[in-house]
């Protein structure tokens, strides 16, 4: 399964362009494979996202807003999510991900 970061390309909020880089920047960083799905190029994407979070995990007012990750069809979390496990050093788990220290062949 990919990763998928579900971005918005033309966001005007500042804040949401800094999250969407930091989780690319990461994913890049450390070679993990993934796809980002622009919501703002495709409204069957957009409203593919919405309905693959769960109910738990919206917003109690409006629309949950990217970055939002995937592996597959299974949500990971949001930047919040992301920021928490990045910052416990589980991001591999977070992603539904072996590690990669784990997957290294032993000289």
């Amino acid at each position: 399964m990919v990763i998928r970061v579900f971005i918005a390309s033309s966001s005007g909020f500042v804040a949401i362009k800094k999250q969407q880089q930091d989780v690319v920047r990461f994913l890049e960083a450390n070679k993990i494979e993934f796809e980002e799905v622009d919501i703002t190029m495709s409204e069957e994407q957009r409203q593919w996202m919405y309905k693959n979070i769960p109910l738990e995990k919206k917003p109690a007012q409006g629309n949950p807003l990217p970055p939002q990750i995937f592996n597959g069809n299974r949500y990971c979390g949001d930047y919040d999510s992301f920021f928490e496990s990045k910052e416990s050093n589980t991001v591999f788990s977070f992603l539904g991900l072996k590690s990669q220290l784990a997957s290294k062949a032993e000289p």
